[in-house]
C-alpha cells in the first residue's frame, strides 16, 4: 500500500449539525452544534508551508501527545477537551479564541537567540541579561507573546502593547500569564522525568462563558522545543550544538535541498525512505516525551475509521 493510502492529507466530512470547517496547517476543525471536532491529519508544515507528502502516524502522535499533556494540566487550568473518540480526533467545547499566543522561553534559543545575536537586548518588551550564550537558561522563564495571524507569520508583541491596544483586558491577560507559567512549570517537571529539558513552547487560550480555557495542542514537538538533558552541561561548556528533540530535522532536510520557504523557491518532494524516517522520528518523540509505548492503529481505511468514530461519539 502506498504511503498516501495510509495517511490523512485532508478530510471533507459532512456531519449532522455541522456549521463550519476550518483547515489549519495540520488540523481540520469541524464546528458541530456547540462542539469542536479536531482531526489531526498527517500533514506536516515547515517554514509556514505545508509539505506535499503526508507522514504516516504523525496525526495520531500529535493528537495523543496533546491530549496526554492537557489531561495532566487540568488541575492547573480548565481546557476545551471532552473526549478522544479516535487516535486522530479530539472533541470538545467551542471557545472564543483569544488572539494572543502565549510563548514562554526557558532558554536563549531559536528566535530569542537570533534577536540577541543581532545586538538587541529586549524581546517583546522583556529585557534580556547581558553575557548570555546560545542555549543558556534564563534566570527565570520569559513570556514573549505573539499576535495570532489568520495567515502568514505571527507577530511579536509586548505585554504593554497588548494592554494599550485593548487586545485582551488586563485581568484576563494577568490570568493568561499565570496559567502560562504554571503549565510551563508542569511541562518542565514532566520533561525532566523523561530526561528532557522543555526549552520553549506556546499556549493558546480561549474564553468560554467568560472563563479562560486552554485550547489547541500543548507540549507537542510541533509546538515545543526539547533538549536532551544528558550531556546538556558539557555541550554548553564546550559551545557545542545542543541535541534537540523537535521537528528541526525536517527543516534541516528542506534547507539541504535549497528550500527555506522564500519566494521563487521550489518545495522539494520527500522520497519514501525519508518519509518513513520522519514517521519513525515522530513515533520515537511520542515514546520519549510520554514514556509510553506507541500503538500503531490500523490505517488501512483511516478516513472511514475516523468518520465512523466521530459519528458514534456524537450520537
Amino acid at each position: 500500500m502506498s504511503i498516501e493510502n495510509q495517511c490523512i492529507l485532508g478530510t471533507d466530512f459532512k456531519f449532522e449539525g455541522q456549521s463550519h470547517i476550518y483547515k489549519g496547517k495540520v488540523r481540520d476543525v469541524y464546528t458541530i452544534n456547540e462542539k469542536l471536532v479536531m482531526v489531526a491529519t498527517d500533514r506536516i508544515s515547515s517554514f509556514d508551508h505545508i509539505l506535499p507528502r503526508p507522514i504516516p502516524y504523525k496525526g495520531q502522535v500529535l493528537n495523543q501527545i496533546a491530549s496526554y499533556f492537557i489531561k495532566n494540566t487540568e488541575d492547573i487550568c480548565p481546557n476545551w477537551i471532552e473526549n478522544v473518540p479516535d487516535p486522530n480526533v479530539a472533541v470538545g467545547k467551542a471557545c472564543d479564541p483569544i488572539r494572543v499566543e502565549m510563548v514562554i522561553r526557558g532558554y536563549l534559543t531559536g528566535h530569542a537567540w537570533r534577536t540577541y545575536k543581532s545586538g538587541l537586548r529586549t524581546l517583546c518588551g522583556v529585557t534580556l541579561p547581558e553575557g548570555m550564550k546560545e542555549h543558556d537558561p534564563f534566570p527565570t522563564p520569559i513570556i514573549t507573546p505573539a499576535t495570532k495571524a489568520e495567515e502568514g507569520h505571527d507577530e511579536d508583541i509586548s505585554r504593554e502593547e497588548i494592554l494599550a491596544q485593548g487586545i485582551v483586558p488586563k485581568n484576563i491577560y494577568i490570568q493568561l500569564e499565570d496559567y502560562t507559567r504554571k503549565i510551563f512549570q508542569r511541562g518542565t517537571e514532566m520533561a525532566a522525568k523523561q530526561g528532557l529539558i522543555l526549552v520553549d513552547t506556546k499556549y493558546e487560550f480561549g474564553l468560554l462563558n467568560g472563563e479562560v480555557v486552554l485550547i489547541d495542542e500543548i507540549h507537542t514537538p510541533d509546538s515545543s522545543r526539547y533538549f536532551y538533558a544528558d550531556g546538556y552541561e558539557e555541550r554548553q561548556a564546550k559551545g557545542e550544538t545542543q541535541k534537540q528533540l523537535s521537528k528541526e530535522f525536517v527543516r534541516e532536510w528542506l534547507m539541504a535541498n535549497n528550500f527555506r520557504g522564500l519566494e521563487g523557491q521550489t518545495m522539494p518532494i520527500m522520497p519514501d525512505e525519508f518519509v518513513w524516517q520522519v514517521s519513525e522520528r515522530y513515533i520515537e518523540l511520542y515514546e520519549i516525551i510520554t514514556g509510553k509505548k506507541f500503538i500503531k492503529h490500523d490505517n488501512s481505511n483511516i478516513l472511514e475509521r475516523i468518520e465512523s468514530n466521530i459519528k458514534q461519539y456524537l450520537q
